[in-house]
Parts: structure tokens; C-alpha cells; sequence
């Protein structure tokens, strides 16, 4: 009986949903893995598996209601900082994961990340899933992998510097010349569109590094259920709220 409630609910949500005002670029912070394991009581290995399994169905409700851009947030660089007993299992999660994806042919992946903090194998699979679906159509899925928002800042002023070197620009000409454009066009997204939208799961309600450069006109909606419990019908909520808000791009 619940989930006759449930699915009629969503349905409901659905048929009230606006296309033309549904984000183009979703990112979402995948959070609440190791919290939903605890309480589920399971590992929290389980919990990280759980939460892989459900991002395929969110791409599937992002295909449904016309998004074209989604950013997931897997591993950030502080999360490169855990044991080995807990972050080995989780890069092999995220590995297969992305092999899925890549192997599923509805989407094109792309990585944004520092590829020299991840190890070999992980650098390996990937580059491969880039490699693969270079031709695809679809979603284009960004998997933010051993991502921080200030590192790509960084990593982007490094390559326009060294851009700059490599043309021959002075540091005085340089200076004189750097702008908003100039870094934008470094970023792990160039040529992408900023993210209208992102979606933070298990209740915490803040960015924690994510997109920081990209995110200076997003929206931002906290949900408060942990990422592996995520419904289509929390999907369509947040797609909704965004919905009804009047942007305003920073005025």
C-alpha cells in the first residue's frame, strides 16, 4: 500500500513539473553512504555500494525530465586521506561504477579531478571510460573523482600560467591580460555550462568545495535523506523548488 502512495505521489509531482524550466546542469554531492550503512545496520563498504547502485537510477530520471548535464561528486580530496581499508574498497566501487557507465551507452563520461592524486588503476579506468564514450550521446556525466574545488582553481591558474609560457606571454603581460574568462576556460568543465542547480543529500547544508567557481549563480537544494535512500520522488521535489525560485544571478 505504501508504495501504491508513493508511486501515485510521484506521479502527481511529475505531472506538475514544468520541462522548460528543468536545469540543464545537475550537480549533485552524493553524501550520507557511510551514515545510512550505520543505521541500516550494514558495512560501510555495503553503504558505498548501495550508493553506487543509485546513481544509475538518477540518470535515468535526469534523461527523463530533459537534463543534459550531470556533475556527481565521488571522492573529493580529503577523502584521499582515509584509511586504506575503507578507501581501497571505495576506488574499486567507483572503478566498476564508472566502467557501468561507460559501458551503458546512454551516456558520455567525462572526469574532472586531479588525476595525479588518484592511483594508476584508477587513472586507467578513467581515462578509458572518456576514451569510450567520446562519440556518445546523452548525459553528459562528469564524475568529480578525487575532486576539491579550491585544487581546480589552482590547477587552473597553474595552466594558464603555463599556457602563457608556452606562448611566449610575459608575467607583466600576463597580469594585465587574466580574467574571468581566462580561468574559466582552465577549469576541469571548460566548455561546459555552469550548474544551475545542486543537490546536496542527508541533510547537511553546505558546498564543502564543490564546483566553487562554477556555483556562483547556483541554486542549492539540501535534502535530508542519506544518498543510497534517495527517491525519484526527492529528485522531482528539488527539480520543483528550483522550479519556483526567481533566479537572480548574484542581484
Amino acid at each position: 500500500m505504501r508504495d501504491l502512495v508513493y508511486r501515485l505521489y510521484a506521479r502527481r509531482v511529475e505531472g506538475r513539473l514544468d520541462h522548460a524550466q528543468v536545469p540543464k546542469h545537475i550537480g549533485v554531492i552524493l553524501d550520507g553512504n557511510r551514515r545510512w550503512a550505520r543505521a541500516d545496520g550494514r558495512t560501510t563498504e555495503q553503504g558505498h555500494q548501495a550508493g553506487a547502485d543509485k546513481i544509475s537510477e538518477l540518470l535515468g530520471w535526469c534523461a527523463e525530465t530533459d537534463v543534459e548535464v550531470v556533475t556527481l561528486w565521488m571522492l573529493s580530496t580529503d577523502n584521499l586521506d582515509r584509511p586504506a581499508v575503507e578507501l581501497n574498497p571505495l576506488l574499486g566501487i567507483i572503478e566498476n561504477t564508472v566502467r557501468g557507465l561507460a559501458a551503458d551507452g546512454r551516456w558520455r563520461v567525462h572526469h574532472v579531478g586531479t588525476m595525479d592524486l588518484l592511483p594508476a588503476r584508477t587513472q586507467s579506468v578513467l581515462k578509458e571510460a572518456e576514451q569510450d564514450t567520446l562519440g556518445t550521446g546523452g548525459i553528459l556525466v562528469n564524475v568529480a573523482v578525487g575532486y576539491g574545488g579550491r585544487q581546480e582553481i589552482a590547477d587552473a591558474v597553474r595552466s594558464l600560467v603555463l599556457e602563457a609560457a608556452e606562448n611566449g606571454t610575459s608575467y607583466e603581460e600576463l597580469a594585465e591580460q587574466v580574467d574571468v574568462d581566462h580561468i574559466t576556460k582552465h577549469l576541469y568543465t571548460r566548455g561546459q555550462p555552469d550548474p544551475d542547480l545542486i543537490i546536496r543529500t542527508s541533510g547537511e547544508q553546505r558546498l564543502s568545495g564543490f564546483m566553487l567557481w562554477q556555483s556562483a549563480h547556483s541554486e542549492y537544494y539540501f535534502c535530508e535523506v542519506f544518498w543510497p535512500a534517495f527517491r525519484k520522488v526527492d529528485f522531482l521535489r528539488a527539480l520543483r523548488d528550483y522550479a519556483a525560485r526567481h533566479r537572480r544571478y548574484g542581484s
